[in-house]
């Protein structure tokens, strides 16, 4: 397990960047700005952004982050490869202290996701999944760094849990809109025992990924790098992520890093 090298690359390169998200995650100070969009941004975004470019740089593929540069179209086109990174995705909820934070790696060819690594420092846990070797779930992650055998050892395969017999649904902590509880409300129409869960950040895809909920549906705006190491772990769960548009997956790398509206299920 875990013998590829690009994969040990991200597993590691997570967990240390958890490390530094937590570090600020205990400062009194979070020292936040707000960007153009009203969208938080902290020192904890971008001690994990310098951390996992850098490493990540090493392995001679192109980085795109958040909260990195913007790379044109026009040369980013041609790249077969390339990671795509959110180095804090749910600032919001950082900020809350509620613990449901992630920061995201994923690895791209060819517009796909083929690994992906999202780890919830303040929880734990790290999901990871390669198209070659399946999906995984670490509890109790933190202290791992530098020990692959200890995280094979601690690694439960995903699914690890069958659908629940009541039809479970998980939404956005913070970014419910018109479109989803409308989305929502004609579910409930055949489904009156409908169960409504609330997360923040790509756990979301996570409990989709485990089995804990059937489904994650989104019509508010998401960005590529907010989808890709989730959409890596669904799939290497046996599970999709539906464009609503095209009814097809989702692909990256495209002209406008806008995802459409997506059902995860």
């Amino acid at each position: 397990m875990f013998s590829e090298p690009e994969t040990q690359l991200a597993l590691q390169t997570a967990l240390e960047a958890g490390e530094l998200i937590l570090e600020c995650y205990g400062m009194e100070d979070m020292q936040t700005e707000y960007k153009s969009d009203n969208s938080p941004l902290t020192v904890a975004d971008r001690k994990s952004n310098d951390h996992i470019v850098t490493k990540l740089a090493g392995t001679g593929l192109p980085v795109l982050s958040e909260e990195g540069q913007p790379v044109p179209y026009e040369e980013r086109k041609a790249w077969p490869a390339f990671w795509m990174v959110d180095p804090l995705d749910g600032t919001r909820e950082f900020l809350a202290r509620n613990g449901e934070f992630t920061l995201n790696i994923a690895l791209i060819r060819d517009g796909h996701p083929v690994l992906g690594v999202v780890y919830a420092p303040a929880k734990e846990q790290l999901y990871f999944a390669s198209v070659e070797e399946g999906a995984f779930l670490v509890e109790g992650a933190r202290g791992m760094t530098g020990s692959p055998e200890l995280l094979a050892d601690a690694a439960r395969r995903l699914p690890f849990s069958s659908n629940p017999d009541s039809f479970r649904i998980v939404a956005s902590r913070s970014h419910m809109d018109e479109k989803t509880l409308s989305y929502l409300e004609r579910l409930r129409q055949n489904n009156p025992d409908l169960d409504v869960l609330r997360c923040g950040s790509s756990l979301k895809f996570c409990m989709v990924a485990s089995g804990e909920v059937h489904s994650y549906p989104r019509f508010s705006p998401t960005m590529e790098w907010d989808t890709a190491a989730g959409h890596a772990i669904l799939n290497a769960a046996g599970k999709t992520l539906i464009d609503t548009v095209s009814q097809r997956e989702l692909v990256y790398n495209k002209e406008d890093l806008h995802n459409p509206g997506f059902i995860a299920q």
